[in-house]
């Protein structure tokens, strides 16, 4: 189908908003889908609750290449070994921290005990922008505002190495309210002094400002010395719509484009963590892969993908639009959708030979019912078995999937 059609008609609202919230940031983002270039990411945690004037110059962060196209650097070329080289072909579950920390986690443990999944994305930075579990870094606690919501990290680490599980921790990087609202000079201030905030109350970090890239890197760092074998970031992002607000509010900023600065990042974060051993991996939306970059939130699939050991877009049936992938509704035919995904996802990442990451996308354990009567249906075991056997089909063996609630259904073949 026509792409400008297909984005206006996104940005209009025909991807439906989940009331518990996960997809909740998703139809703002994709309101940048008209300026020119798409816009999106991942959403969010169900159950979270003086500024420098712009034009100073910034300081690029230390690892950060200059010039991501003139000078690979030494970033580059430690894509070329896997830092976990003996790690599992991934399937794996999104658990909150509250699930982590609470009762449900004996139901999610049995459940990769008795199926071929074998790994967990938890959060230990959430959408709200709280460190999950007691932290004893004084610059941690300085920055943020930990919140146990994970009573024993140590004792969770245990237990998922007990179980065999390869954990992997989820790290919401630009999106903080709780950073932002703490030192508004870490992000964007509003004419009357106020920290900005989007249509659903939260805050965004100014990714050009260094200090925030170290914060979130460094959070990572102690993940990774806790036990955890892969960072997975998200929210490595501007604001939705940022490109129609980015000359009123005020913020530390260079003339560098923005996708320049967000690949940046992820550059500075990959040297920084890969002395670690750990692998880093980024939570995109799917469409990225299908239309140009979105200059306006500044993220260019394939520059971030070029700096990452994973890459993992979101691939949710529900999140495609009537006419994608020739699919009348897309939630309706997750096989075809998920299959023509893949093919625009290679399409995207084959140019870049062996700097190409592992792709690992997010896929569909939800049923989408906001999308009104006749154009979804109830998601259950033929709905995911039949996106696993599409991933397989193009040959991608890694998947994750998504409930917002860690609600999962029984009796899948996860092999299929």
């Amino acid at each position: 189908m026509n792409i400008t059609w297909a984005l206006l008609m996104m940005a209009l609202g025909s991807v439906g908003v989940q009331h518990n919230s996960h997809e909740a940031d998703v139809t703002a983002a994709l309101q940048s889908a008209i300026n020119p270039s798409i816009a999106a990411q991942h959403s969010s945690n169900p159950n979270a609750s003086p500024n420098t004037a712009g034009g100073n110059e910034a300081t690029p962060a230390p690892g950060a290449t200059p010039d991501a196209e003139a000078s690979p650097g030494a970033t580059d070329t430690a894509l070329l070994t896997d830092p976990q080289p003996d790690a599992p072909k991934v399937k794996g579950i999104y658990v909150t921290a509250y699930s982590a920390g609470g009762s449900r986690m004996e139901t999610l443990l049995n459940l990769l005990d008795q199926t071929e999944l074998n790994s967990m994305v938890i959060d230990i930075k959430d959408d709200a922008g709280y460190i999950t579990y007691k932290t004893d870094n004084a610059e941690l606690q300085q920055m943020g505002h930990p919140q146990p919501f994970i009573g024993d990290i140590n004792k969770l680490m245990e237990r998922l190495k007990k179980h065999n599980v390869y954990p992997i921790a989820r790290i919401v990087v630009f999106k903080d309210s709780v950073l932002a609202k703490k030192k508004p000079e870490m992000s964007f201030v509003t004419a009357n002094g106020s920290v900005w905030t989007n249509k659903g109350g939260d805050s965004f970090v100014n990714p050009y400002n260094q200090d925030v890239w170290k914060y979130n890197v460094d959070i990572a760092k102690e993940a990774a010395k806790l036990g955890f074998k892969e960072i997975q970031f998200d929210y490595v992002r501007f604001p939705e719509g940022f490109e129609k607000r980015a000359d009123t509010l005020k913020y530390t900023k260079s003339d560098r484009p923005r996708v320049e600065i967000i690949s940046d990042f992820v550059k500075y974060a990959k040297t920084e963590l890969s002395p670690l051993g750990v692998r880093v991996s980024v939570d995109i939306f799917g469409y990225a892969a299908s239309v140009p970059a979105a200059e306006g939130i500044g993220q260019d699939f394939v520059k971030i993908s070029k700096n990452v050991d994973v890459i993992s877009p979101m691939v949710y049936p529900s999140h495609y639009s009537t006419g994608w992938f020739d699919v009348k509704d897309p939630d309706k035919n997750p096989y075809a959708t998920i299959k023509g995904s893949m093919v625009d996802t290679h399409k995207k990442l084959d140019p870049l030979g062996s700097f190409k990451p592992i792709i690992r996308p997010w896929i569909q354990d939800f049923t989408a019912s906001w999308l009104g009567s006749g154009h979804y249906v109830k998601y259950g075991k033929q709905q995911v078995e039949d996106q696993i056997r599409a991933l397989k089909e193009k040959n991608v063996d890694e998947f994750l999937l998504w409930n917002a609630n860690n609600r999962y259904t029984s009796g899948v073949d996860y092999e299929k």
